[in-house]
């Protein structure tokens, strides 16, 4: 469940949740920008009061479970290109790594960033790695299931967790570019949606920013 903060805090609407933009209350915040965090700080890494910061087994969770999503960045899943001496691939896709795990912890499936390698356009981690899981359950609805992402999802796999269900969504880097979980836009947090999966951000962010400053030196 998601971490509710205590006190009168003026940015929280009356039912408890964080404030975002589509709230009366931020009529003047420009459509585009970041949603509103809790301590008033508009942009990337601000406090969303989802995650609870004195949970040190969630947030050890977290990193476990990043570390792998960089690991599927580096080397893909099997038969995902051909890996070289470095145990990378030799296909030219940007590095970022996704991991489904499922409702008790079990990894389910994996996904890296495929569009030169098949000429897909819609063939990101996230994107990859929820069709994988979904047939491996054999159904589209993800419920309770956690996808952890090295990069913040753009507008189609943002779209694309909400649809699929999912219950959670970690992810690494923040992408000020094309990013539609705080950055560009809030998808994963518009309440015009019938869904909103509980959002953790920034974890193990600067592994996931290095890996991908050394792939576009």
């Amino acid at each position: 469940m998601r971490s509710e903060p205590a006190g009168g805090d003026p940015l929280l609407p009356s039912g408890g949740e964080p404030a975002d933009a589509t709230d009366p209350a931020f009529e003047t915040v420009r459509p585009g920008q970041p949603t509103p965090g809790r301590i008033g700080r508009v942009g990337p890494g601000a406090d969303e009061g989802l995650a609870d910061p004195g949970d040190l087994g969630r947030r050890q969770r977290h990193e476990l479970w990043m570390r792998r999503a960089l690991e599927v960045a580096v080397t893909g899943p099997a038969g995902a290109g051909v890996a070289d001496e470095a145990g990378g691939t030799t296909v030219d896709d940007v590095p970022v790594g996704a991991v489904v795990y499922g409702p008790d912890g079990a990894e389910l499936a994996t996904g890296r960033n495929e569009r030169e390698l098949t000429g897909d356009p819609t063939a990101h981690a996230e994107v990859l790695a929820l069709r994988r899981a979904a047939e491996r359950l054999g159904r589209w609805r993800l419920d309770g299931c956690t996808l952890v992402v090295t990069l913040e999802p753009c507008t189609m796999c943002a779209g694309a967790l909400a649809l699929a269900r999912v219950s959670t969504v970690v992810f690494g880097a923040w992408e000020p570019k094309t990013g539609a979980v705080g950055s560009l836009w809030d998808v994963l947090r518009d309440r015009r949606l019938n869904h909103r999966p509980e959002v953790y951000s920034g974890v193990l962010e600067n592994e996931s920013a290095a890996l991908l400053r050394a792939f576009f030196r």
